[in-house]
């Protein structure tokens, strides 16, 4: 039965709200330690130790990154901490509460060798195994598919809380969101009406909040130096730079661990700042009416959730460049006053033209790799707009943005699985030199 545009509409912004959500520092450490203090929610006593087994990208993504309300950083501390004092309700903002006192806690147990982290396997497919061991229980939690999706909590060898699951492999079946066509999706957005998007605007309010706190620290050298850039004020007539001062001024303060959270989108902070601030700049700068922001960004959520679904949450390219980064570019040009084609055009100059850049982990480097997708995005849209892309015939285009989009995703995943692999390799050699 052919589905309505109503029902397209309704699938598609629900799909937005339920992955929307804040998440404080660097999403995996915030997956670590919230896995952690589940465990220690079912544990008495002292911790005799405490094992975390990840899978590559868990594990590459908090190798160094910062942990808010700490000096401490990586997958390590981040476990530390949340066994010491981590909030289970909080889930990704587990660590939110933190103190002085937690942070030495923590530093105890890794100095004492109590808390091991290991490697699962090289895979895309998100996987923690937090096991804990105290003088009279241990507990295993363990998470898949998405950063708190727990899937089960064994106590003593009970199992005290179990979610069914499908033995098909996740990566395998059809997301909900390729089952529609970008010229459903740009419908979509077109006949949304204000208040059926008016939960976007918290994605705004939560990142430039997480910008004014960069905004206050003396460790941002980044959005210091593009401040200055940008004349020494937050917004001037450059709209290039307004944006980049806003999202990668945003994004800095995320990796370094200051403490306020961004709004996630797949999984993920940096994608949901770089889905988000460069649109909020180009409204604000150009004055655009408050209807068309909220239509552009959640245009931008959708691609970049498309593309994501296909390469697997954690993988080895950069999907806040390359997929938030095509969710934005066709959010600029719905706002440039593109239509469809322009879209499809969109997508093909960013296949072209950034896919391929590798992630590296949660770290300083991902403000670089923001403010090149920035760029990417201003000059696809602006080419697109103009009647101007790469055409389908070469390399990784396809002959519909669909497969554009599904290509881009099989580069990361199974296509960079090598490379994954190599990363952790350099990791792992950088850790035991240390």
């Amino acid at each position: 039965m052919e589905r309505s545009a109503e029902k397209a509409k309704e699938t598609l912004i629900g799909l937005i709200k339920d992955d929307m959500t804040p998440a404080l520092g660097v999403t995996e450490p915030g997956a670590i330690a919230f896995a952690c203090a589940v465990a220690r929610k079912y544990a008495h006593d002292e911790v005799s130790h405490l094992t975390v087994r990840m899978n590559s990208g868990m594990y590459k993504n908090a190798f160094t990154c910062g942990i808010p309300n700490s000096g401490s950083v990586g997958a390590l501390y981040a476990a530390a901490l949340g066994v010491v004092a981590g909030n289970p309700d909080k889930g990704l903002e587990a660590l939110a509460d933190i103190t002085e006192e937690d942070n030495k806690e923590a530093k105890r147990l890794a100095d004492e060798g109590k808390v091991r982290i290991s490697l699962s396997g090289i895979t895309s497919r998100i996987f923690i195994e937090a096991e804990l061991v105290t003088d009279s229980d241990t507990v295993t939690v363990t998470i898949r598919d998405r950063h708190t999706d727990i899937k089960s909590v064994v106590v003593n060898g009970d199992t005290v809380f179990s979610e069914a699951s499908s033995e098909v492999n996740e990566e395998e079946e059809e997301a909900v969101i390729h089952g529609f066509a970008l010229s459903e999706i740009f419908e979509c957005v077109k006949s949304a009406d204000a208040e059926e998007l008016r939960f976007i605007n918290e994605a705004f309010r939560v990142n430039l909040d997480l910008f004014e706190e960069g905004m206050a620290s003396g460790r941002t050298v980044f959005l210091h130096k593009m401040l200055e850039e940008n004349g020494g004020c937050v917004y001037s007539d450059d709209v290039r730079k307004t944006a980049q001062l806003l999202c990668n001024g945003a994004i800095e303060s995320r990796v370094i661990g200051l403490s306020k959270p961004a709004m996630s989108i797949t999984g993920s902070g940096a994608h949901g700042i770089i889905a988000t601030m460069p649109l909020y700049a180009y409204a604000r700068v150009n004055d655009l009416s408050e209807e068309i922001l909220p239509k552009a960004t959640a245009l931008s959520f959708l691609v970049c959730m498309y593309i994501k679904e296909y390469s697997g949450r954690l993988s080895a390219f950069c999907g806040c460049g390359i997929a938030a980064g095509t969710g934005t570019a066709c959010g600029l040009a719905f706002m440039m006053g593109g239509d469809i084609k322009a879209l499809e055009r969109t997508i093909l100059n960013m296949a072209a033209g950034i896919t391929g850049m590798i992630c590296d982990g949660g770290n300083q480097g991902c403000t670089m790799k923001g403010i090149v997708a920035l760029d990417a995005a201003f000059r696809a849209a602006e080419y697109a707009v103009n009647g101007i892309s790469v055409e389908s015939v070469h390399g990784i285009c396809g002959d519909t943005p669909e497969d554009t989009m599904r290509y881009m995703g099989m580069i990361a995943s199974p296509g960079m699985t090598g490379t994954e692999k190599t990363i952790v390799d350099i990791m792992t050699e950088k850790a035991s030199d240390a």
